[in-house]
């Protein structure tokens, strides 16, 4: 039974609305710094704006301050007023020994905006050479209105222009896509719908005009490989299970001679699993099996039963100095030390740890696990083995640990191993390559 298909969508769909996401987004980013710009520009023509009526009337208005002709003041003021960027015009009039006085024109609605740019002018008139005098002060202050009003068309223009544009890459993007990929990718998903054991020799053929390798020609490679790898292999099948059932009446004894070889090997993995593979020790899962059968042979027989933990001084150092293959050289002759040291029956070399060794000693009590990690001590001396980076020898040492068993305040192994550990670290606080109890 065939399960349910996923919705099928469509990519150039999916490409087109994130291109017009993208284009909003840039859109609203575009129209924001324009905007901020075409305020910047209006505010600049506006002031220019100013600058250009201030020399229009600053002569005039001066000549009609000074000749005291009223109806020119109030024509001039009035026409600087009907300039479509002035908001307000005010001219102070100076005169001698009294107050000034104050003329204004304001467009009507007009209010006053610290953002508007406004123009302070003093006026002068030379009534001959030589005798120039300051008769007042115009002020044209912009309208907030005006530069609005122009920022808005030019926003509504800018909104509009980005739309379009935005709209229109969608749709290119989404109608070469379209041609470009969906088309050919749809193309390939029939084709490979229709695949069956019995057609995989018909080839992928994309409708596409001879042009450079692109990704859709590796695809139709790779379709036409894979047909013809499982044309292949589905020939190789038939040919195998031809040969499977020529074979068949000689399953079964090939199956018990393969059941035999494998308890075999079995047997020998059991062996090889309780042995460390690099120095030929009893590995740490040996050494944890037998540890508990000496300590309950030492509760039933009430002999003595000793650990030695042993650790290569430095043994670090070594590897940074000597390189990791001589440092494995250096473990494996410790080792063979150890194996040389230990042949009592019931002693067991372990290596544990990366550097770090353990021999269990039945049947022997403190003191003599004393004298036998001094002799073990001895005999790695004895190899001298270089050590350059050692700080405490010229040559590869051990630091020993030495722990009795004691069945009254010892309940568990861990209890003995954690006593020799603690050992051990004296050795290698009261400075390595010595033994300590």
């Amino acid at each position: 039974m065939k399960g349910s298909r996923p919705a099928v969508g469509s990519l150039g769909r999916r490409v087109a609305l994130a291109t017009i996401g993208f284009c909003l987004v840039f859109t609203v980013l575009a129209v924001a710094l324009r905007t901020a710009w075409a305020w910047q520009a209006s505010v600049a023509a506006m002031r220019q704006e100013l600058a250009q009526v201030d020399q229009v009337f600053n002569r005039t208005l001066a000549k009609a301050i000074w000749e005291m002709d009223r109806d020119a003041l109030y024509t001039h003021l009035a026409s600087a007023g009907q300039v479509t960027s002035v908001g307000r015009v005010t001219l102070k009039i100076r005169q001698a020994n009294r107050s000034g006085e104050m003329l204004e024109h304001r467009q009507p609605g007009w209010s006053h905006s610290p953002r508007m740019p406004s123009l302070l002018r003093t006026l002068s008139y030379e009534p001959y050479a030589g005798a120039k005098e300051d008769v007042g002060e115009l002020t044209l202050e912009g309208d907030e209105r005006v530069l609005l009003e122009r920022l808005r068309d030019e926003v509504a223009s800018i909104v509009i222009t980005q739309l379009i544009q935005s709209v229109l890459l969608a749709g290119l993007i989404m109608w070469m896509f379209n041609r470009s990929v969906t088309v050919h990718v749809q193309h390939i998903a029939r084709h490979l719908a229709a695949l069956s054991p019995e057609t995989l020799d018909d080839r992928l053929v994309l409708a596409r005009r001879p042009s450079r390798p692109d990704e859709l020609s590796k695809l139709e490679a790779g379709v036409n490989d894979l047909q013809g790898s499982l044309r292949d292999y589905l020939a190789r099948q038939r040919r195998d299970e031809r040969e499977l059932a020529a074979h068949r009446d000689r399953l079964a004894e090939l199956v018990h001679d393969r059941t035999r070889e494998l308890e075999e090997a079995n047997a020998r993995l059991q062996t090889l699993s309780r042995s460390d593979p690099l120095t030929s020790l009893p590995n740490r899962r040996h050494f944890d099996e037998l540890k508990d059968v000496e300590m309950r042979r030492s509760h039933r027989s009430g002999q003595p039963l000793s650990l030695l933990l042993c650790d290569v001084d430095f043994f670090k150092r070594y590897n940074d100095a000597y390189g990791h293959a001589c440092g494995d050289r250096c473990l494996q002759a410790v080792a063979q030390v150890l194996r040389e040291s230990f042949v009592r029956a019931g002693e067991l070399p372990a290596r544990i740890g990366g550097e770090e060794f353990a021999v269990l000693l039945p049947g022997v009590d403190l003191a003599g696990a004393l004298r036998l990690g001094e002799r073990l001590c001895k005999a790695v001396e004895a190899r001298a083995i270089p050590h350059k980076a050692s700080e405490v020898a010229p040559h590869v040492s051990l630091s020993v640990g030495v722990a009795q068993f004691d069945a009254v305040t010892m309940e568990r192994f861990d209890a003995l191993l954690q006593q020799a550990d603690e050992a051990l670290y004296r050795a290698k606080s009261g400075g390595r390559n010595r033994v300590a109890s």
